[in-house]
């Protein structure tokens, strides 16, 4: 359904390499009435998908560590980031993707996967919306050492750690990735872990 509030929507493609960055000119109809000349930018990378991998019985979570460019550029001085496991949704199916992504980072091979919640992670400039889930992993679900996809110029760490241990990497800033804290804070809030 079309917002009454916006009109006379023009884009323009200002990038299409990696992902989309368009130049957005529209009106907006302000509180008061009157319809004013707004533009803004917008970067399309498509929707994603992530999951925090849990063993209740061990008490562990399963994250990722890799290098992050744009963190680098933003002062992380090596670039690296702990985070749980997500990826570019293939063919819209969120729940899907996830557990390919799973297998391929983390090399565990999971069935069952739970959505917890959805959410635009930065609204003011990036159009994707993240499904979170939860998904519970056991040893044998283990079937290759993961690390990414080969073509995708993935490097990928894997770490299997206490909930605890990562709750402490969060709190004392270690875990900087805003869709693992959403998801680390979840699993405290609801109770994930006794």
């Amino acid at each position: 359904m079309l917002s009454k509030s916006v009109r006379n929507i023009q884009k323009e493609v200002l990038s299409n390499n990696w992902y989309s960055l368009t130049k957005v000119t529209f009106e907006y109809l302000r509180e008061d009435g009157i319809w004013e000349a707004q533009v803004r930018e917008a970067y399309d990378r498509g929707n994603g998908a992530v999951i925090l991998l849990y063993n209740k019985e061990k008490g562990t979570v399963v994250l990722t560590r890799q290098f992050r460019m744009p963190t680098y550029l933003n002062g992380n001085e090596d670039g690296m980031m702990i985070e749980a496991c997500a990826g570019i949704l293939e063919k819209g199916n969120a729940e899907e993707t996830i557990k390919m992504e799973v297998e391929e980072e983390t090399g565990y091979k999971i069935d069952k996967v739970t959505k917890v919640f959805e959410s635009y992670m930065s609204p003011g400039s990036v159009t994707e919306i993240l499904y979170f889930f939860i998904g519970e992993y056991e040893d044998n679900m283990k079937i290759s050492k993961g690390g990414g996809a080969a073509d995708e110029t993935e490097n990928i760490e894997v770490l299997e750690m206490p909930f605890s241990a990562a709750l402490d990497k969060f709190e004392n800033g270690t875990i900087k990735d805003a869709k693992t804290i959403m998801l680390l804070q979840w699993a405290k809030i609801n109770g994930l872990f006794p």
